[in-house]
């Protein structure tokens, strides 16, 4: 590590951009699988209120069906729990609006309450790290409810729709796990086998912090998935490969090929049997290694880590309130001036402010282009849809499920095309409650959008982050602790090989996670310079301690490295 200092002074405010932010995208290797389930989710739920003549009630089992939508990046043991607190969450945040709406008709007092909500809503998806959608969707559904009319005694019943169709989305996301239970450790794997050919082929810092980032999201899934079973002490075995790849890659690909790991992320991607790899140095050590942190993390005293863990990224010092700070001020006001200017029911100003609000001001710029793009279009192809959809109730029903399917497969290309989508859907949904005038919609939504956009990126820009540079200093220390560890571990040859592998690992998520903070705190104004030759030095320092480990790896359990090294390159 060095002893540069840190800089002292403001760094200035930067350029934001606009092309990259409405650039497309590849898709996600996953797309398919949200889009599949949210409709699958809602279809029943929706034709079954078709069938009893209440598609009034739709919004209230919609709340319920879109939980499908979140943990598709889980193991099916860790995504079951996930789903259902998401399930709960949701029937929480709901209960809040039914309940407000059914106590006040004030527009002052249920902005006041959306606003709150979406902030609470913003702080705990981050905290938990629940991953896209994120705080969007409990958003949209508890604003949506409180400008709704509502009676005290339906609330109950109300609930207990969301809380069926929620079960029913829970049963859609864990469902696949009957025909593939290791799917998604299969495609983390795959991605960190990607992520070392593309480092192996070409090494540099873009593709080191990639690679390390995809092979500690492969460990941690690996973790999480439960019990070992072949198939995944395979995908263990196959960790360990890119794990030795990208710590220590050679210019051209040496002694690693990237063409072998890219044939082996395809077969761990297809449905086939997961390849079997030859036996990497110290990969018996690895694995049970792995066996061991499994244990301490399932155990009593892991799971109170984790806790901890949670609580301190919702403590005082935590970086994450000054975007709660901005979706509570922002929504707040994008919410007050759209009812201010005649909006009877401004919860899409509210909503449109909240998803605004990512990690730092750079990326809340991206999202405000998108968002406002997206809707704008988005209010274009509603207006098509809006005489289809009239044509009779199923037709509306079919027109929502085109269209949720259509935003989840468009969304991972980029936000504003998903945005295009998640209008017109929206919208709809208002329809099954009754015909509205298409001009009050349209005009209404084009008003909220607007509006919600600019004064939530206003508060983006006024209320500042300056914890994101205090981020990077701790990143900066714990990173300094691990690599001290890790070559502690390595330089005593009395260590525990699983000691060596677990400081392996910690050295890895340290490096990831400074990478994160630094580019969260690299995309925020107003606050003092980034120490960059310090946060340079360290990841170096890091990447190196990684590359001595990984070659020590394993002594006196496994044959000699030299007698290893075709293992990835040959047979």
């Amino acid at each position: 590590m060095t002893d540069t200092p840190i800089r002292s002074g403001r760094r200035p405010a930067r350029a934001l951009p606009l092309a990259p932010a409405l650039r497309l995208a590849r898709p996600s290797d996953t797309w398919f699988k949200p889009a599949l389930s949210v409709v699958a989710a809602s279809a029943a739920p929706q034709l079954t209120l078709l069938a009893l003549g209440r598609l009034d009630l739709v919004m209230y089992t919609m709340a319920g069906s879109l939980c499908a939508l979140y943990g598709h990046g889980l193991p099916y043991a860790r995504r079951a729990g996930a789903v259902a607190g998401v399930v709960l969450g949701m029937t929480a945040s709901l209960a809040v609006s039914l309940v407000a709406a059914s106590l006040t008709a004030s527009t002052a007092v249920l902005i006041a309450v959306g606003a709150l909500l979406a902030a609470a809503q913003k702080v705990l998806c981050d905290a938990t790290r629940i991953g896209p959608p994120g705080h969007v969707i409990f958003t949209f559904v508890s604003s949506a409810a409180l400008f709704g009319p509502q009676r005290p005694e339906q609330i109950p019943g109300h609930l207990a729709l969301t809380l069926c169709a929620g079960g029913f989305a829970w049963l859609v996301a864990v469902a696949p796990a009957l025909v593939r239970r290791e799917g998604p450790e299969r495609r983390a794997v795959a991605r960190a086998l990607e992520a070392a050919a593309a480092c192996a082929a070409d090494p540099g810092p873009r593709t080191r912090n990639a690679a390390a980032a995809a092979v500690h999201a492969a460990w941690q899934c690996l973790l999480a998935s439960g019990r070992p079973t072949p198939v995944r002490r395979a995908l263990e075995r196959l960790v360990v490969h890119a794990e030795a790849a990208f710590a220590t890659p050679r210019p051209g690909g040496g002694t690693v090929d990237p063409d072998r790991l890219r044939a082996w992320a395809v077969q761990a991607r297809a449905r086939g049997p997961v390849p079997t790899p030859p036996p990497a140095p110290g990969t018996a050590d690895e694995l049970y290694g792995i066996d061991a942190e499994r244990a301490v993390l399932r155990a009593p005293e892991g799971r109170r880590a984790a806790r901890r863990a949670l609580l301190h990224r919702l403590g005082p010092g935590s970086p994450l309130l000054p975007v709660a700070v901005r979706t509570l001020i922002g929504c707040a006001l994008a919410g007050y001036l759209c009812a201010a200017l005649g909006v009877g029911r401004p919860y899409w100003a509210i909503v449109t402010a909240a998803s605004l609000y990512q990690a730092n001001i750079t990326l809340s710029w991206n999202r405000t282009l998108q968002r406002t793009l997206g809707n704008l279009l988005g209010v274009l192809v509603f207006a098509a849809a809006l005489p289809v959809s009239r044509i009779s109730p199923l037709a509306l029903v079919c027109c929502c499920l085109f269209f949720g399917f259509a935003a989840e497969a468009l969304i991972t290309r980029n936000y504003w095309l998903g945005s295009v989508a998640v209008t017109p859907m929206a919208l709809l949904i208002l329809e099954f409650g009754g015909a509205h005038p298409a001009g009050e919609l349209i005009g209404d939504r084009v008003l909220d959008t607007v509006l919600g956009a600019v004064v939530g990126f206003l508060a983006a820009t006024l209320v500042t982050n300056r914890r994101a540079a205090g981020r990077v200093e701790r990143a900066l220390d714990a990173l300094g602790r691990a690599v001290a560890d890790a070559e502690r571990a390595g330089a005593d040859p009395g260590a525990a090989p699983a000691a060596r592998d677990r400081a392996r690992r910690a050295l890895t998520a340290s490096l990831v996670e400074l990478r994160e903070a630094g580019d969260t705190a690299a995309g925020e104004w107003w606050q003092r310079a980034l120490p960059e030759q310090r946060l340079l030095a360290a990841e170096q320092a890091g990447h190196r301690t990684l590359a001595a480990t990984a070659e020590r790896r394993g002594p006196g359990r496994e044959t000699p490295p030299a007698a290893h090294a075709p293992s990835i390159g040959a047979e």
